[in-house]
């Protein structure tokens, strides 16, 4: 499964979909397959700033614990509370219903450091 050609993404696994200012964060279906059954998802609140390298939340699987790193600068502004009451929606869907949170951000010039899509599925295959 290739991921989808529109999101850019980071060699942390988090995939940034860019829409004018906003920016919508998932992980990607690398990350979830890594992850195996994640059991727990939270994100920082609505409103809260964020800077690019910063945690804007966590999930937790039966393996492990890891941060999601934002590679943009801004403020959360949604949060997908779907994923909060069923963190299995990373699993089954990380590219649709399972994205995480979306941050207006000040500098859209960030998602030019990222990965597109060809180049991190060849580096990440699943």
């Amino acid at each position: 499964m290739s991921s989808p050609t529109e999101c850019r993404f980071s060699d942390s696994h988090e995939w940034f979909l860019l829409s004018g200012d906003v920016v919508t964060i998932g992980i990607s279906q690398f990350a979830a397959n890594e992850l195996t059954d994640i059991t727990y998802v939270e994100m920082q609140p609505v409103g809260s700033a964020i800077a690019d390298g910063d945690s804007a939340g966590e999930v937790e699987s039966v393996k492990t614990t890891s941060d999601i790193i934002s590679s943009f600068t801004g403020e959360i502004v949604e949060i997908n509370d779907a994923v909060a009451d069923d963190p299995s929606l990373l699993n089954s869907d990380p590219f649709g219903s399972g994205w995480l949170l979306k941050i207006r951000v000040e500098d859209t010039s960030a998602s030019d450091a990222l990965m597109d899509q060809s180049t991190y599925d060849d580096k990440y295959p699943v």
